[in-house]
């Protein structure tokens, strides 16, 4: 759903439109919308592998997204499958050596990243810690809460 606010005569208004849904069609129906509306690149099948220069993903013909057509909203279109991605047809390439190995080069980058981040976690008073921090950071706490109690006992 899409959101959409008028201003008129003074007020706002919103209202919701409703996106168009992927049309659900056999294989072979989606492999001929592929052919008929993919002007830039031959499809032999749906488990052919095009890269999005968009969202820098590797799609095959079974993810993309039909969408329109008698059974939606106006003339059928075919989408990058990426959550966020409006890619078309024209934005996908064959993925040749090179793409995939950048593809794979960024992907071990993004795993590196992840493992070196720290998982942040919330403290008893809401505030962000390392998770490997929190246990230390709850037994710290406690030591200096039991130390005022020493020193008055």
């Amino acid at each position: 759903m899409r959101l959409i606010v008028r201003a008129g005569g003074g007020k706002v208004i919103f209202q919701t439109v409703t996106l168009s849904t992927a049309t659900q069609l056999s294989d072979d129906e989606k492999l001929e919308v592929l052919r008929r509306l993919d002007q830039f690149r031959q499809w032999h099948s749906l488990d052919q592998k095009r890269y999005c220069l968009v969202c820098g993903k590797i799609i095959t013909g079974r993810q993309i997204q039909v969408a329109g057509g008698t059974r939606g909203n106006g003339a059928l279109r075919l989408n990058c499958p990426t959550k966020g991605c409006n890619s078309i047809p024209m934005d996908w390439v064959l993925p040749t050596d090179e793409i995939l190995a950048k593809v794979e080069k960024l992907a071990a980058e993004e795993r590196k990243a992840s493992e070196r981040k720290p998982v942040l976690v919330a403290n008893d008073n809401g505030r962000p810690v390392r998770a490997e921090q929190g246990h230390h950071d709850l037994v710290s706490r406690l030591r200096n809460f039991t130390f005022h109690f020493k020193r008055h006992s």
